[in-house]
């Protein structure tokens, strides 16, 4: 499923129009983003959790030649889902 395809199933869902549908998954995205980026958490309960995690510096090797590389330290988004999607996505039709 696609951005697209989502914004076609929330309109149909809610009767309002794609447009709308649209600027409500933006406005969403814009502000999980905007919480993740302040350093915050985003708890949707029976959904999942999003946060950040901080990555130390490691060394790595470019596969191409071999050579070995230092990647710098940085934060990364993580999501952590909710019982309740683990059991939607683990049940069985």
């Amino acid at each position: 499923m696609n951005k697209g395809d989502l914004i076609d199933k929330i309109s149909a869902g809610t009767g309002i129009n794609k447009t709308q549908a649209g600027a409500a998954i933006d406005t969403l995205v814009d502000s999980i983003t905007g919480a993740l980026r302040k350093g915050d958490r985003v708890a949707l309960v029976g959904f999942g959790t999003f946060s950040t995690s901080q990555r130390k510096a490691r060394n790595g090797r470019n596969p191409q030649t071999g050579a070995t590389i230092k990647i710098a330290a940085r934060k990364v988004a993580k999501f952590t889902p909710g019982a309740e999607l683990k059991k939607a996505v683990n049940r069985t039709r």
